[in-house]
C-alpha cells in the first residue's frame, strides 16, 4: 500500500512538471497601465514565445492606441527581449540562468481609455522545440521523431528528479512515508504481541 500511494505521489509530481511547460493565454490590458508574467525556468532550457493584439474591429487598421511595448528580463535584470510600439513579436533564448523570467506588456496613456486585449503564448522545455521542422528537415520518419520526443520527456524528468533532489522535496516527502510506515509496524508489532 505505501509503495502504491509512493508511486502515485511520484507520478503527479512528475507530471505536474511535465505539464507546466506551456502557457498559452489571453488577457485585457487598460492604457496607460502594465502586466507582467513570469515563469520560473531551469538553465539551459529553450523559451520560445509570441504575442499578439487582438484587433477590435476585424478588416481594420489596428488603430495607434493598441500598441505595446514589450519587455523580457531575467531574475537578475538581463533584457532577453525588447519591442517598442509594437501589434505583435515572438521571441526565443535558451536560459542562461536559472530562476523567475518576467515578460511585461506595457500601454501608452491615451486621451480616451482603450482596452487591448493580448494573445500570449509562451513554452519551455520540451514544448519550445518544433518538432515539425525536425521532422521536415531531415525527412524523419515518424517513429524516429517519437522517439526522439521520448528522449527529450526522459531528460527533462531526469533533471526534474535531480532538481528534486537537490531542492530536498523528495527527501521530505519520503521521510514523512518512512515515519508513518515505521509506527504502522510498531503498532503491529504490539497487536501481534
Amino acid at each position: 500500500m505505501a509503495i502504491h500511494r509512493a508511486l502515485v505521489v511520484s507520478v503527479l509530481v512528475i507530471l505536474g512538471f511535465v505539464s507546466n511547460t506551456a502557457q498559452s493565454l489571453r488577457f485585457d490590458l487598460q492604457s496607460g497601465r502594465a502586466k507582467c508574467i513570469t515563469e520560473d525556468i531551469k538553465s539551459n532550457s529553450m523559451t520560445v514565445g509570441k504575442y499578439a493584439v487582438v484587433n477590435p474591429s476585424k478588416g481594420h487598421p489596428l488603430p495607434e492606441s493598441h500598441k505595446l511595448t514589450v519587455r523580457l528580463t531575467s531574475t537578475y535584470g538581463n533584457s532577453y527581449h525588447h519591442a517598442e510600439s509594437v501589434e505583435l513579436g515572438q521571441f526565443a533564448f535558451q536560459a542562461v540562468e536559472a530562476g523567475d523570467y518576467m515578460t511585461c506588456f506595457f500601454s501608452a496613456e491615451h486621451q480616451s481609455q482603450a482596452t487591448i486585449t493580448v494573445e500570449f503564448e509562451w513554452k519551455t522545455g520540451v514544448a519550445a522545440k518544433d518538432w515539425t521542422n525536425v521532422a521536415k528537415k531531415g525527412s524523419v520518419d515518424a517513429m524516429e521523431l517519437e522517439l526522439k520526443k521520448m528522449f527529450e520527456t526522459v531528460a527533462s524528468i531526469h533533471d526534474e528528479m535531480f532538481y528534486l533532489r537537490e531542492s530536498g522535496f523528495a527527501t521530505v516527502a519520503l521521510e514523512d512515508l518512512f515515519r508513518k510506515e515505521e509506527d504502522y509496524m510498531m503498532c503491529l508489532s504490539w497487536t501481534i504481541l
